[in-house]
């Protein structure tokens, strides 16, 4: 079995270069909750030398709390500003001649657009001149996965690694104490699960169906490099190969 195993990029985290060996593709901030073409630049730079897919990163016009907050914005402020990051970084990948492969919502716009109808309407007229040839990264059975395939989109699922999930499959909130996992092993064990069962352990421990073709490990967890380090070495002894 071969997964892909992405991370959020470009954050202002500065360990991109740590983290790049060990993923196949990524998620670059550009502009909305954090990022600019500097910070755009190096992390295209390292996907390159590491071999990386690369994907867009927008979000809600937000670095105040960095894109992690739904903003109380028009249709067309969205649009335009999801546009002007998208703009941006077709503009920097242009600069070294390759391409994009995926786009994936960061935040509280991807919380937003998993389940609110409206929003993700708004968010596919948004992206959808920049989607031929380019896959949209969406939670499984999600509202964005369905207006997506309505507008011919192609999509690949994700599903969170680190990030525990309520009953409904949405992502435990993160001010709550469970939210992120950290601990390495039960990273493994949540990805096992989810990747050869199609199952995931809510935290009312109660399994349910999710299917994934996607895990994302978030490059702002204290923990991101010795969770790779450790998936790397452990998934293979499983007969999972990262790719």
């Amino acid at each position: 079995m071969k997964i892909d195993i992405n991370c959020d990029v470009g954050e202002g985290i500065a360990n991109e270069y740590l983290l790049m060996p060990y993923i196949s593709s990524c998620n670059i901030a550009c502009g909305g909750h954090f990022g600019d073409k500097n910070t755009i630049d190096k992390s295209i730079q390292l996907a390159i030398g590491n071999e990386v897919l690369i994907g867009a990163h927008p979000s809600f016009l937000d670095k105040e709390n960095f894109g992690r907050k739904v903003m109380p914005i028009s249709k067309e402020e969205l649009q335009i500003s999801i546009q002007n990051q998208m703009d941006l970084f077709l503009e920097r990948l242009a600069k070294f001649n390759v391409k994009l492969h995926h786009i994936k919502p960061h935040g509280a716009l991807y919380n937003l657009i998993a389940v609110d109808e409206r929003a993700a309407k708004n968010f596919i007229e948004s992206i959808l001149k920049y989607t031929k040839n380019v896959l949209l990264y969406v939670p499984y059975n999600s509202v964005i996965k369905k207006v997506a395939l309505k507008n011919n989109i192609q999509i690949k699922y994700e599903a969170f690694a680190d990030r525990n999930y309520n009953n409904d499959l949405t992502l435990v909130a993160r001010n709550q104490e469970n939210a992120v996992l950290k601990n390495p092993e039960e990273v493994l064990k949540h990805v096992c699960k989810m990747a050869l069962y199609q199952k995931v352990k809510t935290i009312s421990n109660v399994d349910k169906e999710i299917k994934a073709d996607t895990f994302c490990i978030h490059g702002d967890n204290e923990k991101s490099l010795e969770i790779l380090e450790f998936l790397s070495k452990e998934l293979a002894k499983k007969g999972i190969e990262i790719g």
